[in-house]
């Protein structure tokens, strides 16, 4: 990965009393003023160490005729939340004019949607509608999991002159079977984070889910990763949303919710765990998801081998695997992986693909047994040093 500097100001350098956990509430869409200021009361009851209220303005909807949010009379609102109940307010945006509105409005933070930060046209004009302000900005991941154009985002940003930035993980957008709305997808926010060590990190597990009944899980991930603060969905009457009502949590749910997180310290010390225990927990959870989704492609594997052997295809295709194996080496170039590396993993899944479908074979061939047991102790397949005689 390409690797530029950013310059960025850690949270509790904002000026604005924030720190770690940053945790920010409120509804998905602002619909009303009761509604608005109904769950910012709510937040304020039962769940006080919330400082951020979220709501969206401006909705963008992949459907026109939907709920598209109440537009800049919500500012009047919000702004009512911040003097009633003393709580900082944030809301998306995604035009100039948004912007602009926000700003003269007062409106403490801003945030860039999925849906915009994968255009650089759309993100480099709010960037310049933003030049000569220092109003806080957090940059949500586009909905594809491209880690350059995230970065990009936050360059364009910085560029205009911003510090005060930070990156919101809401998940991927993934074809694959997966029990969530939008794939985690931890690899590409530890990644940014990497690169980026300064860059505080949010979660919105909200949209990760989709659901509530996923929330906490996705939440205390999130923390274990270390990531600074929590951006959660939460609505006064959440079957009543008009917008995402089956993610949005009421504030008395909240409340539970964030008595039930362990929230981890930034830095251990003294009997806490040392930054190699955490680092190498970080990994473990990174090789679950790597055997998860291993587990996934030979199970799509083995459906190839019975559709192979239903319509007599031969199992060893040399160049589909020369394809295979081209955009893995690039895909390795562009994020700093060795090619032998690439060479001998692609290998190593390729012989468990052959396995995998040859047993499915010998199974329908009426050999089970055979087929058991080549799944438990492993094909002994030839394969020769070059990547070309390497098939699937």
């Amino acid at each position: 990965m390409e690797r530029s500097e950013l310059d960025v100001l850690p949270l509790k350098a904002w000026g604005l009393g924030l720190d770690r956990p940053l945790l920010i509430a409120g509804p998905c869409s602002a619909e009303s003023r009761d509604q608005v200021l109904g769950t910012a009361a709510g937040i304020v009851g039962h769940a006080p160490q919330v400082r951020v209220f979220r709501a969206g303005a401006w909705k963008p909807r992949t459907r026109p005729g939907t709920f598209e949010g109440a537009g800049a009379k919500a500012l009047e609102w919000l702004h009512e939340v911040r003097e009633r109940y003393g709580l900082l307010t944030i809301i998306e945006v995604a035009t100039p004019e948004h912007v602009r509105a926000a700003l003269e409005a007062g409106i403490d933070m801003l945030w860039i949607g999925a849906r915009t930060v994968p255009n650089p046209f759309s993100v480099q004009a709010i960037a310049d509608a933003l030049e000569g302000s220092d109003v806080p900005i957090l940059v949500k991941n586009p909905i594809n999991p491209d880690l350059q154009l995230w970065i990009g985002a936050l360059e364009r940003l910085n560029r205009s002159g911003l510090k005060r930035l930070a990156a919101v993980h809401r998940g991927f957008s993934w074809g694959g079977a997966t029990p969530y709305r939008n794939h985690p997808m931890w690899e590409f926010p530890i990644r940014l984070k990497a690169a980026y060590p300064e860059l505080d990190l949010i979660a919105d597990p909200s949209h990760v889910a989709g659901s509530t009944d996923k929330l906490q899980e996705v939440a205390q991930q999130a923390l274990d990763l270390n990531f600074s603060g929590l951006m959660v969905e939460t609505h006064r009457d959440p079957q009543g949303a008009l917008s995402d009502a089956e993610q949005q949590i009421a504030p008395n749910a909240l409340a539970r919710l964030l008595d039930a997180l362990v929230f981890r310290r930034a830095a251990p010390s003294g009997a806490l765990r040392d930054t190699l225990v955490e680092l190498r927990e970080q990994i473990d959870r990174l090789d679950a998801d790597i055997a998860q989704k291993l587990g996934a492609r030979m199970e799509i594997a083995s459906r190839i081998g019975l559709y192979k052997r239903e319509h007599n295809v031969a199992i060893l295709q040399p160049e589909r695997w020369e394809r295979i194996m081209a955009a893995q080496h690039a895909l390795g170039a562009r994020i700093g992986l060795d090619r032998v590396f690439i060479e001998a993993f692609m290998n190593a899944v390729h012989q468990e693909s052959i396995r995998h479908q040859t047993a499915v074979w010998e199974a329908a061939s009426g050999s089970p047994a055979n087929a058991a047991e080549r799944l438990e102790n492993g094909s002994q397949l030839p394969l020769s040093s070059g990547s070309s005689a390497r098939k699937t």
